[in-house]
């Protein structure tokens, strides 16, 4: 019991130097604005992924689950809101509120309730949009969003919250998420056996590569080979080693902050992954403690961060009407309860499926592991509709080949006209630019789908089929309609592959991009008269593949 206690309970507040009010304000702060930019970029495509006239209609997907899980199961299964109403109207709703949350939490106003609502209208997305929500991004941010519910201080303007001090596990789990996010990317980079990553490769074309690149990356792509060599052996220096200063003494902490934090600015700047890694970036400011915090802070303001104790926060008025005090002692075992089985099963699942990604388990047959018991399944499973405890791995196997996925329609089979994209690389004269931490998920789902068949992404024949009736939501999407005055005959999805230019090239000609044409991706879909939509019969001559070449 006493190590329950002091687990759940607020750090010591005599420990003056090793608290972290401070970086908890900056970190609530910074997941804040995070929230924020999730909202605000699903709130010009919600309707037009999963609205009801969308690519993949959130009704369609949830009266498909409705039909194989009764009652409560259909909820654990898909546990969102939008079990109620997934109209275009709805929709818009969940991401306003979930704006209005997150701006509030952003001026530190009542931030547990704000996180609260933050948590369930991402997840509530989530748990509906289907391929437009496979992200680790989005785990990430739900892990964190939820253990925040339990780290942020409680009141309608608490300030720092020096009366209600952080708890040690909460912070814990935060700290964690940040470990695991580099050192199981370490571990599956190093397990895929690829042959990149293995012989310091993995950066050489790793900068054109991505989902969508910037401008400052294609200046660093054209870096020599030993400084690509060299970023690829940091890369793995920092998540399969200096992560460990985590459970080091706070000098060795701070060093690892000061170390990884210009790294993740570095990759900020020069490649497009949406909110990750601002997450991880902040996730990061939870190493340090007040006592280095107000180092950094103006004279008149160094005395931020100091615990204040029970007698200070009496003195100045706060202390609470006799009969608010009795109530917060009946409450205050049934919240610790609440936040030790809501913490203890984040740590239990995220421990165990680290455990599993360090034995390599996932390799092993069905039966031959621990992972296939009961004890190690069941409360993974229980959890996994949430995303609260995840697996992560980034870039396991690198991609050393850019395909482009682009939207042709035409109204006489003659004249084919381009569906102009907003962000991903298309016009080799346009310099590819900064948008993170905004996410179009459309361009950035088309990139996953680029490197697969059509066969295995069947929402791009969605796409196409809404293209055809130029349905609003869909066209949003897009950066204008190139058939406004009337809805193609055909479209098609043709598949290009894309290189950087070289410097002389660039200087010459002013290109950021050279592209050669591959072939039809999907097959073209035709609109009849009658209005039906089938595939068009010469749809597999339109255009004939051509091997991909350099």
């Amino acid at each position: 019991m006493r190590v329950f206690n002091w687990l759940l309970g607020p750090e010591a507040e005599g420990e003056r130097d090793y608290t972290h009010l401070l970086a908890r304000w900056l970190f609530l702060r910074g997941l804040g604005v995070i929230y924020f930019s999730a909202f605000y970029s699903l709130l010009f495509q919600i309707k037009g992924l999963i609205g009801p006239r969308g690519i993949l209609p959130a009704p369609d997907y949830l009266a498909a689950v409705a039909e194989q899980l009764p009652g409560w199961q259909r909820w654990w299964f898909a546990p969102t809101v939008l079990w109620w109403s997934s109209s275009d109207h709805a929709l818009m709703v969940l991401c306003w509120l979930g704006l209005a949350a997150s701006v509030a939490t952003i001026l530190n106003l009542w931030p547990r309730a704000c996180l609260v609502v933050c948590f369930v209208c991402f997840l509530s997305f989530v748990a509906a949009a289907q391929e437009f929500s496979g992200y680790q991004s989005d785990g990430m941010l739900l892990e964190a969003g939820f253990i925040s519910i339990f780290f942020a201080p409680r009141g309608l303007r608490p300030g720092l919250g020096a009366a209600h001090a952080p708890s040690r596990l909460s912070l814990f789990l935060l700290r964690w998420e940040w470990f695991r996010i580099y050192f199981q990317s370490g571990v599956v980079k190093i397990a895929s056996g690829d042959y990149s990553w293995r012989h310091l490769t993995a950066m050489d074309d790793y900068y054109q590569n991505g989902p969508l690149p910037t401008w400052i990356g294609w200046y660093v792509q054209h870096f020599p080979h030993w400084f690509h060599a060299a970023t690829a052996f940091m890369t793995l220096a920092a998540e399969l080693g200096l992560v460990f200063m985590l459970f080091l003494p706070r000098r060795f902490k701070i060093v690892c902050f000061c170390i990884l934090t210009p790294f993740q600015i570095g990759i900020i700047l020069t490649a497009n992954y949406t909110f990750l890694n601002y997450l991880v970036l902040w996730l990061g400011v939870l190493l340090l403690d007040d006592g280095f915090l107000r180092n950094l802070l103006p004279r008149r303001w160094k005395e931020m961060g100091v615990p204040v104790s029970p007698s200070n926060v009496e003195l100045a008025g706060n202390r609470p009407a006799t009969g608010t005090l009795a109530i917060q002692r009946w409450l205050k075992p049934m919240r610790r309860t609440i936040a030790a089985l809501s913490l203890g099963s984040v740590l239990y699942v995220t421990t165990a499926l680290l455990l599993a990604t360090v034995a390599g388990l996932s390799r092993h047959r069905e039966g031959s592991s621990w992972e296939s018991t009961v004890l190690f399944r069941w409360p993974v499973e229980t959890l996994e509709p949430f995303r609260i405890a995840n697996s992560y791995g980034l870039f396991a196997v690198m991609t050393h080949e850019r395909y482009e996925i682009e939207f042709q329609g035409t109204q006489d089979r003659q004249t084919w006209l381009t569906y102009p994209f907003r962000y991903k690389p298309q016009d080799p004269a346009v310099a590819p630019g900064i948008y993170a931490p905004y996410q179009p998920r459309f361009e950035w789902n088309l990139w996953f789908a680029s490197l697969g068949s059509w066969r295995q992404n069947m929402w791009i024949i969605n796409a196409e089929e809404r293209l055809l009736r130029n349905e609003p939501s869909v066209m949003a999407l897009f950066a204008r309609n190139p058939f406004a005055d009337g809805p193609p005959r055909q479209v098609r999805a043709v598949r290009w592959q894309y290189w950087f230019t070289d410097r002389a090239t660039k200087r010459k000609e002013g290109m950021w991009w050279r592209r050669q044409l591959i072939g039809l991706y999907a097959p073209a879909l035709e609109r009849l008269p009658d209005g039906r939509i089938v595939v068009a019969e010469s749809g597999s001559g339109l255009l004939e593949a051509r091997p991909p070449g350099r």
